[in-house]
């Protein structure tokens, strides 16, 4: 399932926009249709509105009517494989807490996990709902 996905974020990762970091990353999503959607990292001089890339594919999904994902892979060049932050896990949370995450990194290593690993109790909320 994965390798497709890998492929997909490989090739949108050469998209980032990554001048003040150099740090390029690529995510595709899988949606429960079977729709994949891509993103990439924008960054910002303003370091705070950069849109990391896991959530900018979310937001293709999303502005194209799709609201159930299954995987997601990101890809970066990185030592190990990176994950999600929290504000992404967050997010994809919304939309799935069972998604599976699939993190690669250029070297072909990967870090395969559920969300609901990296972000356990994340419906719960500040509001304890």
């Amino acid at each position: 399932m994965f390798e497709h996905l890998i492929q997909h974020a490989r090739e949108t990762r050469e998209h980032a926009y990554a001048p003040y970091s150099g740090f390029a990353v690529g995510a595709a999503l899988l949606t429960k249709s079977g729709r994949i959607f891509c993103g990439c990292n924008v960054e910002n001089l303003s370091f705070g509105l950069t849109i990391c890339a896991e959530r900018n594919a979310v937001a293709a999904a999303i502005a194209a009517g799709e609201r159930e994902f299954t995987a997601i892979a990101v890809v970066a060049d990185s030592k190990t494989p990176v994950t999600p932050c929290g504000a992404c896990r967050q997010v994809l949370a919304e939309f799935g807490e069972n998604l599976d995450i699939c993190s690669v990194n250029l070297a072909g290593e990967r870090f395969v996990s559920k969300l609901s690993v990296l972000l356990p109790r994340a419906r719960e909320g500040i509001l304890g709902t």
